[in-house]
């Protein structure tokens, strides 16, 4: 509707505010579908907020990566909203039309709810208990309660894991690049999701007493991870070259709480001696 000054701003600047989605991406969406996997997009964004978005990041073909679409999800009302479920309604022209009883057939939709959702997704595979997985980038919206409600598999896109990556070549004249081992010659960078106001994301730094060494403890935020993700990745770009059958190792192996960081944890979470080999 053009109003405030948010929505005019994104519709008039994409490119400012949004990045294309990377072909490795699509094409992983593409082999996915071509493997028989339903692919479902469910976000809290209205209807037409959701096609500006994805028609600049995916294509205006966007529609064809996905077999059903619901947008106006009210996450995490979405999955927790018992037991008076939200119904699903249809949509025409952006505008939500009556309330379904039950959802019967793939498309777009609006509002609805996780319980009519997964009946609705028995039907398509034939199956009674099909295995979804859900990716999110919020704890609160997507991760916690897609496990604790609807008990999905779930992928927890943690962008602060993108910090890792950051490295510094040093400068020397000492011998050519191509003899020095794997990780000589790079320096770590401090990863930008250490605050200089909260610290780390993942660890605190407990002050002793007296003359007693500080103590290192896993933040609320990290402890939540572990618990309510079953791996944790930086970016769907870091999985996408990987075979569809590749087998992560979940964060509840062997009860270790840095097993479902792909590809590798945060040097945080790693013992001292660890930190020299890890890039």
């Amino acid at each position: 509707e053009d109003c405030g000054m948010y929505f005019p701003e994104v519709k008039s600047h994409p490119d400012k505010y949004l990045q294309r989605c990377p072909e490795s991406v699509k094409k992983w969406l593409k082999q996915l579908k071509s493997a028989g996997k339903i692919l479902l997009l469910i976000t809290s964004s209205h209807s037409d907020y959701c096609r500006l978005l994805c028609e600049h990041i995916l294509g205006n073909d966007f529609e064809e990566y996905f077999d059903i679409v619901i947008t106006n999800a009210l996450k995490p009302g979405f999955f927790s909203h018992t037991p008076n479920q939200r119904p699903f309604r249809t949509l025409e022209n952006d505008e939500e039309q009556e309330a379904l009883l039950s959802l019967d057939k793939p498309g777009w939709y609006s509002q609805g709810n996780a319980i009519q959702l997964y009946e609705l997704l028995k039907k398509m595979t034939g199956k009674l208990d099909p295995k979804v997985v859900y990716f999110g980038d919020s704890m609160h919206s997507d991760i916690f309660p897609a496990r604790h409600y609807s008990n999905w598999e779930t992928v927890f896109i943690l962008e602060e894991l993108l910090g890792d990556k950051v490295t510094l070549p040093v400068e020397t004249e000492s011998e050519p690049l191509e003899k020095k081992g794997k990780y000589e010659g790079d320096q770590l960078q401090a990863p930008y999701f250490v605050s200089k106001q909260w610290g780390s994301f993942f660890v605190d730094r407990l002050p002793g007493l007296e003359n007693a060494e500080e103590t290192l403890v896993h933040t609320w935020s990290c402890k939540c991870i572990s618990t309510y993700s079953t791996i944790a990745i930086p970016s769907l770009e870091a999985i996408a070259d990987l075979p569809l059958d590749y087998r992560f190792t979940r964060f509840s192996a062997n009860n270790s709480a840095t097993a479902g960081y792909y590809p590798s944890p945060p040097r945080a979470l790693l013992p001292n001696e660890e930190l020299v080999t890890t890039k």
